[in-house]
């Protein structure tokens, strides 16, 4: 499915204002979903990456620093800001990839697409864990004695939260895939009832 211009902004435009509402926290009772719209972006924005993808990294740096302001800090003094911050460029790389191998198969909701989405989800969030938490705990000052044996048990310890979180956004975000399909709200999807 290519979707065009106006479709992509439109789909755009609800991911970055999904991400923009709760990136403030990461487990909050409404959590962080930038994971969710990075795999969403890839799973519907593929053919657009080469604006939606920097749009979206542009906005989370943007609420990062937001945030941070806000809370009365430094942004560049903050503990998260660290050499380590750069690695969230490979970790939200891996999520829209995934996506994007999501949905080779195209988007008519079936158990293939299932399958393959739940698969990409586990690979995507292990491997945007892998980036982002392993850049955090290499390169940031706040870890004070990095280990390989410190590496793994931080890796583990925080793998299922983050995960838990993408499969709850994804769960919404595939109810609302069905919705879609089934009052065929995009035009890819009146495409695929027409055939």
């Amino acid at each position: 499915m290519r979707l065009s211009l106006r479709h992509a902004l439109a789909v755009f435009a609800v991911l970055a204002l999904t991400m923009a509402a709760t990136r403030a926290n990461h487990f909050g009772p409404m959590p962080d979903a930038s994971w969710a719209v990075f795999f969403a972006a890839g799973f519907y924005l593929k053919s657009h990456m080469r604006w939606a993808f920097p749009a979206l990294m542009a906005l989370a740096v943007l609420v990062d620093y937001m945030v941070i302001t806000a809370s009365g800090l430094s942004f560049w003094q903050h503990y998260c800001m660290s050499p380590g911050y750069w690695f969230l460029l490979p970790a939200h790389a891996s999520l829209w990839l995934a996506g994007r191998w999501a949905s080779a198969l195209g988007h008519k909701p079936s158990v293939m697409l299932l399958g393959r989405t739940l698969l990409a989800l586990a690979v995507g969030a292990a491997s945007c864990h892998l980036f982002a938490q392993g850049g955090f705990y290499w390169f940031s000052s706040s870890v004070l004695d990095p280990s390989v044996a410190g590496w793994a048990k931080n890796y583990s310890d925080w793998l299922l939260p983050y995960t838990r979180v993408i499969f709850l956004y994804a769960a919404l975000g595939a109810v609302v895939h069905v919705l879609a399909a089934q009052f065929r709200w995009l035009p890819a999807f009146n495409q695929a009832r027409a055939d």
